[in-house]
């Protein structure tokens, strides 16, 4: 997933996002310790995602609310 795609979700969609890479992450490890990976670098790119998600979640946490 490209960071400007990530950038223009919210904060929620984000979370969800976040929570079903780690989910896709945990089963490849599992697949792997059995030998059943196909693609072996996704666990690279599952990782790199994890890490972009994780900072624009915070970035935007941190952030001060826009004043309409």
């Amino acid at each position: 997933m490209k960071t400007k795609e990530i950038r223009e979700l919210s904060v929620s969609e984000l979370d969800i996002k976040l929570r079903e890479t780690r989910e896709q992450l945990l089963q490849l490890r599992l697949r792997k310790q059995t030998g059943q990976v196909e693609k072996p670098h996704l666990l690279h790119v599952y990782r790199k995602d994890i890490a972009r998600l994780e900072t624009i979640i915070h970035a935007k946490k941190q952030a001060p609310a826009p004043v309409a």
